[in-house]
């Protein structure tokens, strides 16, 4: 096999790692872009595991962008959330569930919690099953010291971290009615769908309206969405030239928004017991270039 060739193999591989890292497909394209250059260029001849070793350059990349984009961060408007990814069958076939969970926009949110070595011990153990000696050798660490990083994050993170009890197909008919309901501006509609404490949390970057603040309670959930639909012809976004279509996104029902056929938002459902418990809207124009993309083939 050729040095593209053998790179290509694991690229699926590698990009999990590095989206999950950064919480952005765009940057964790950016990434393997970067990986595959130190590959090309300076392949070392005796490799005892090639996916060991590019694993290792990818997670290197990513501690180093997330290392400089906290600062960033800290200046974002608004709530951030990371970028979302279409992850179906035909566009994602990983399908472990410690891979299905860990790809939620709730999931990568907490992992912001972590420090960058946190993060990158606790995901290539407990997501990628890696060794803590391998692990070690990525992050020249000791494995001791991995092991004391993966305990302290996987402590932070467990009493918070998203549980899947059912599939995306299992949601969909809820999801089916969320968007009647939320169509047709039907506050009843939408109040059944919704669970009591259900939060909603928007980006738009500074670039596209949102709100500011996450929303939490079905009332006020309610009142909002309802006040979304209304406001749409006042912006200029007559209701007839809407679309909803309900698509898998982060392992979860998502709906995908256009108005006049251009991609409007992202809206990602997490459903629990039957209901809608937290609703993620993505609409930062920067953030829906690589799920359009997606979307488009």
């Amino acid at each position: 096999m050729t040095e593209v060739d053998l790179f290509q193999a694991h690229r699926p591989a590698l990009f999990a790692v590095a989206y999950r890292m950064l919480g952005s497909a765009t940057d964790a394209e950016d990434v393997l872009q970067d990986a595959w250059l130190r590959f090309s260029s300076a392949r070392p001849a005796d490799l005892r595991s090639l996916k060991a070793y590019l694993t290792t350059i990818v997670t290197r990349l990513c501690l180093d962008r997330l290392k400089s984009a906290r600062a960033t961060r800290e200046e974002y408007v608004g709530t951030w959330l990371p970028e979302p990814v279409a992850t179906d069958d035909r566009r994602e076939p990983e399908r472990s569930l410690a891979l299905t969970e860990s790809v939620t926009l709730a999931f990568i949110v907490l992992l912001e919690t972590l420090s960058p070595e946190e993060r990158a011990v606790f995901l290539l153990r407990e997501v990628f099953d890696y060794e803590y000696d391998e692990i070690g050798g990525m992050l020249e660490m000791t494995p001791a010291n991995c092991r004391q990083l993966f305990h302290r994050a996987r402590g932070r993170i467990a009493e918070r971290k998203p549980r899947f009890r059912a599939t995306v197909e299992d949601k969909r008919p809820l999801v089916e009615r969320f968007v009647r309901a939320f169509s047709e501006g039907s506050e009843a509609e939408l109040t059944s769908v919704l669970a009591e404490d259900v939060g909603f949390w928007s980006d738009g970057g500074g670039k596209a309206a949102a709100a500011r603040r996450p929303i939490f309670g079905r009332e006020q959930v309610v009142r909002l969405l309802v006040g979304i639909r209304r406001a749409a012809p006042a912006n200029g976004v007559p209701l007839d030239s809407v679309t909803l279509d309900i698509v898998e996104v982060n392992g979860e029902p998502g709906l995908v928004l256009r108005a006049a056929g251009r991609l409007d938002g992202i809206y990602v459902m997490t459903v629990e017991n039957d209901a809608i418990t937290g609703i993620r809207v993505v609409r930062n124009p920067d953030k829906l270039t690589y799920i359009g993309r997606q979307l488009s083939h």
